[in-house]
């Protein structure tokens, strides 16, 4: 009798458990579209920011290079930004790995001078109130960086200014600061080096 009870219970919860697994998963299946859709339009949004003068597909256009960056191998997506075919500028989408909650994902700005034309952040998991003014929709912190080059401000100074730098931190939040200047001097300093196409 209990034997029998228990045997009712188990498959009565396995088949909750089905139920809640396909329902789950339908969901998920008839929702990526629609999330792949939105970070793309975020993505365009973000390539906007940076650039807004090109003529081609940028989308289309783009390539991936696998690269050691950050000190991590990585695939780095490159948007070559053309005007009548000449490319004038590259958008580089990397992850840098040492964010205050893990890795944050960047867009970042080259011209062909290897000057900044800008960074924007696309994905991070950083402390909402804090590390999140990273964020554009937060505060314009990381406007700052537009126009800056290996030169200006020298190596040395790419630090904040708790470490001897030229940039300001967050009030309680040094380490996601710290982490998007030094991925923004990292690529700069990459590409100086190494060929982008």
């Amino acid at each position: 009798m209990i034997y029998r009870s228990i045997m009712r219970a188990g498959l009565l919860l396995l088949g909750f458990t089905a139920i809640s697994v396909f329902f789950v998963s339908l969901t998920q299946e008839s929702t990526k579209e629609q999330i792949r859709y939105n970070e793309e339009q975020l993505l365009i949004k973000r390539l906007g920011e940076l650039v807004d003068s090109y003529d081609n597909d940028i989308l289309q256009d783009k390539f991936s290079k696998h690269i050691n960056l950050h000190g991590l191998d990585q695939d780095v997506i490159i948007y070559p930004a053309k005007n009548n075919n000449e490319t004038f500028a590259y958008l580089i989408e990397h992850t840098y790995p040492n964010g205050y909650n893990g890795d944050i994902k960047l867009l970042t700005g080259v011209d062909k001078g290897n000057n900044l034309l800008g960074v924007r952040v696309i994905a991070h998991k950083e402390t909402p109130g804090l590390g999140d003014k990273i964020d554009t929709r937060k505060s314009n912190w990381i406007e700052q960086f537009t126009g800056l080059s290996l030169s200006y401000p020298i190596p040395s100074q790419w630090k904040v200014k708790r470490d001897g730098g030229v940039f300001d931190s967050f009030t309680g939040a040094t380490i996601t600061p710290r982490a998007i200047v030094t991925a923004s001097f990292q690529v700069l300093e990459y590409f100086s080096q190494h060929e982008v196409e």
